[in-house]
């Protein structure tokens, strides 16, 4: 004789274990690892923000205490999803975000080619003294 399933899964996502390299998730039948070195985010996170995941749909993760979304497929291959971050402060604010340049995260920095004459409309209160 066969048991019936008790109830539904609750919990249809779950971090089952983190270590100093990363953490995996258990997604329904599939577990998943999430390494910090292709997932930054979550490097310095602490124990409960890694483990407060939601999945609002099929091939969709969200940390809320993270403010981190992931597509499912970005874990199963981080390859494929190269890490890009926007910064839309030096294209004139957050409404300019789909004006903003991007860049590769893993690139080296570059010198600021820059100089404080190109500042020289900023008021002298606002300016940054070092």
């Amino acid at each position: 004789m066969k048991s019936a399933a008790l109830g539904k899964n609750t919990s249809p996502v779950e971090v089952s274990n983190i270590s100093p390299h990363g953490f995996w998730l258990l997604l329904g039948d599939e577990e998943l690892f999430v390494p910090f070195s292709e997932f930054p985010w979550f490097r310095e996170a602490n124990v409960r923000q890694i483990s407060r995941v939601e999945l609002p749909t099929t091939h969709h993760l969200y940390w809320p205490e993270l403010d981190v979304d992931l597509a499912v497929a970005s874990i199963r291959n981080p390859k494929a999803f190269p890490l890009r971050v926007v910064s839309s402060v030096s294209q004139g604010g957050i409404d300019d975000w789909d004006k903003a340049a991007s860049f590769d995260v893993g690139a080296a920095p570059r010198r600021s080619t820059s100089s404080l004459d190109d500042y020289a409309d900023v008021p002298a209160q606002l300016r940054v003294r070092g």
